[in-house]
């Protein structure tokens, strides 16, 4: 079984050089083929929704849309229920393939043997 990444990223474009850097190692990590689980949290909930990802700019970084394509091409993306139900998203909104789920799901996956968590 391959090793397992867990990154929860927790801000947007309120502190984009964190963000970027959740998104950009996790897409990594899918490149090095790691099992990889993205969670978007608080202000980058709003990134599971089509669209939003692409309206994301920081110089000098990969889109962000990019990056995330990666991590849902070979890996898993969830959105955080409360974080969702906050902004109002439902399961209807997000992009296909990503999922909406909470702390339950974020704790069995973190306590996975092998499991690495890293939070920006």
């Amino acid at each position: 079984m391959a090793r397992s990444l867990v990154i929860k990223a927790t801000s947007g474009a309120d502190a984009a050089e964190r963000c970027n850097q959740a998104f950009t190692v996790a897409a990594a990590a899918v490149a090095a083929g790691l099992d990889v689980s993205l969670w978007l949290t608080g202000e980058s909930a709003w990134y599971g929704l089509p669209g939003r990802a692409a309206e994301f700019a920081l110089p000098h970084a990969t889109p962000l849309d990019d990056l995330l394509g990666i991590v849902l091409a070979s890996g898993r993306v969830t959105v955080c229920t409360q974080c969702a139900a906050r902004r109002d998203i439902g399961p209807d909104d997000v992009i296909p393939g990503i999922r909406i789920a909470g702390a339950p799901t974020f704790v069995e996956e973190i306590s996975a043997p092998d499991a690495q968590a890293l939070v920006y």
